[in-house]
């Protein structure tokens, strides 16, 4: 069964955003790095900018959700991190997760 770990540590990140490879579009960015083990690992950075707070912990649990819910989808061993630009506030479910799949497919395998 797959495990949803989270990245924490701020030393965790720097590695993730200096030697992993990013794709993006007008509502995220999305880091892959290989962890060198088999668990996928996420991470989550929405800025000030992006709005208040009641909006910021909106987008991080949705997008924790889409995560949680596809785990599968997510290839083993890498390390992911979502950043959220500020166009995204406004977006639903639905299409944070059409956003989400459209970065991961730019990263590719």
């Amino acid at each position: 069964m797959a495990i949803f770990i989270p990245l924490k540590k701020n030393s965790e990140f720097k590695k993730v955003y200096t030697r992993g490879k990013s794709a993006a579009n007008r509502y995220l960015v999305l880091y892959k790095l290989p962890n060198g083990g088999s668990e996928r690992r996420f991470g989550y950075s929405i800025s000030k900018k992006v709005g208040k707070a009641v909006c910021r912990n909106r987008l991080r649990r949705i997008l924790k959700e889409i995560c949680r819910l596809n785990l599968n989808r997510f290839p083993d061993g890498h390390d992911f991190i979502f950043i959220v630009r500020q166009s995204s506030c406004d977006q639903e479910y639905n299409q944070l997760e059409k956003h989400v799949w459209h970065v991961l497919g730019r990263l590719g395998d």
